[in-house]
């Protein structure tokens, strides 16, 4: 399968060649030229995660990886459990606990089947070792720190917002050591991924450090993602499926992406809500057809303050063929920051305890529910990250002790290593070209 630079569209591309390089000419991101109709959806269902996994995203990869090969990646990317946990029996809503990883979010499925690529792809023997350069508003840090640390010849450096991510956030990345280099950035996460941007369309850095990055720029960390709706699927079963609305928690948009990937493979469900916070730049375009990003607002819900989502423009390059599809079946919409405390509290009424951004897109399921009248639909909705990372904010919002699970327990003491930069390129570029190599 051919990958197009969505800004320069003579750049094609294999997957290999769309993984390695990670972002394409002028900033443009790699998609494929197709996305084919899988066969026998119902039979796929019936699988297991890993096999039906292989299945879903072997015509991505097939010119490049063999089904074993592949196989053998999935089954050690996705070596966590993926529970799907009814929430509401009435009305039937199920919570898709998404973090069950290493580093306690969703992104773990994506940055360790990134980093089994890197491992599959890149020569034994390097002159230059690769350097994976990422940016994170809280989650992605932690699911690549944990996915590469310790791998020979690959570095990470990892950017995050100063005072913008919660100090077990930090702590469960920027703790670390070894190969993994992390920068605490003076000023917000759209300022982190323009730097990371910048330095890819730097020759004097892109190719003296090998560079390439994790976040959801790079193809196959979006390809993982679409695995766990289809998981969510096999769960409730393919009549049920069927009508099925999920609602994701969407700040870059590589979920809600990942989404509809699902959809135009053939995946059935009703619609896709991607719910965002104030930073609402997506539900405003699609009300008023106008793209206008403003300053990027910190919020409770710390790794969706995303105001320019990469993503957006693949959701748009599949609409693009399919109008029909994602007129009736894409939706997006702000919740607020009292109505993810009101979710928070709901939930935990529920005998259920989320984090402000899965109790964000349970508000964004509850609203479109309500604006519908529709009561006959299954409801999911995307837990993206650990209750426990956000342990301050339910603490003071729901007056209760939240318990550590053992991951942050054992760095919740250690030191943040983290070196501290300012937003100018021209600090990051001095940084990366004095870094050692590992």
């Amino acid at each position: 399968m051919q990958y197009s630079n969505l800004k320069v569209a003579a750049e094609q591309v294999n997957f290999k060649q769309a993984v390695l390089r990670g972002l394409g000419k002028d900033q443009g991101l790699f998609f494929p030229d197709e996305i084919p109709q899988l066969d026998n959806i119902e039979a796929l269902l019936q699988l297991d995660f890993v096999p039906r996994s292989v299945a879903i995203l072997k015509p991505f990869v097939e010119d490049v990886l063999s089904e074993e090969m592949l196989g053998g990646m999935l089954e050690r990317a996705f070596n966590f459990p993926l529970p799907l946990v009814k929430v509401d029996s009435k009305n039937d809503i199920h919570a898709l606990e998404l973090f069950h990883g290493p580093s306690l979010a969703f992104k773990d499925f994506g940055a360790r089947f990134l980093a089994e690529c890197f491992a599959r792809f890149s020569p034994e023997k390097v002159e230059v070792p690769l350097t994976i350069l990422t940016a994170t508003s809280g989650d992605t840090g932690a699911a690549v720190a944990h996915a590469f640390l310790g791998m020979k010849n690959i570095r990470a450096v990892i950017l995050y917002p100063k005072g913008k991510i919660t100090q077990l956030q930090e702590k469960l990345f920027c703790t670390l050591g070894g190969n993994i280099h992390t920068i605490s950035i003076d000023d917000d996460f759209d300022s982190c991924q323009q730097l990371v941007k910048e330095a890819f369309s730097d020759p004097e850095i892109r190719h003296p450090l090998n560079l390439n990055s994790a976040n959801s720029i790079n193809i196959a960390r979006l390809l993982a993602q679409v695995c766990y709706y289809f998981e969510a699927a096999a769960q409730l079963g393919y009549k049920k499926a069927k009508s099925t609305v999920f609602s994701v928690p969407s700040g870059n948009f590589g979920n809600a992406t990942a989404g509809m990937i699902a959809h135009c493979l053939g995946l059935p469900f009703k619609r896709l809500v991607a719910a965002t916070n104030e930073n609402d730049t997506v539900p405003r375009f699609l009300a008023e057809g106008h793209w206008d990003p403003r300053k990027t607002v910190a919020t409770l819900t710390n790794a969706m303050d995303i105001s320019l989502p990469n993503n957006f423009v693949r959701i748009q390059q599949m609409a693009a063929s399919r109008p029909e599809m994602f007129e009736q079946q894409l939706f997006s919409g702000k919740i607020s920051e009292a109505e993810t405390l009101v979710a928070v509290r709901q939930l935990y009424q529920q005998g259920y305890l989320a984090d402000p951004h899965s109790a964000l897109a349970y508000a964004g399921l509850i609203r479109d529910r309500k604006q519908r009248g529709s009561g006959d639909e299954t409801g999911v909705f995307a837990c993206t990250a650990h209750p426990a990372k956000f342990r301050e904010s339910l603490e003071d919002t729901l007056q209760i002790k939240v318990e550590l699970p053992q991951e942050l327990a054992v760095v919740v003491d250690r030191e943040i290593l983290s070196t501290q930069l300012d937003s100018r390129y021209k600090s990051l570029k001095n940084y990366l070209l004095g870094m050692d190599n590992p």
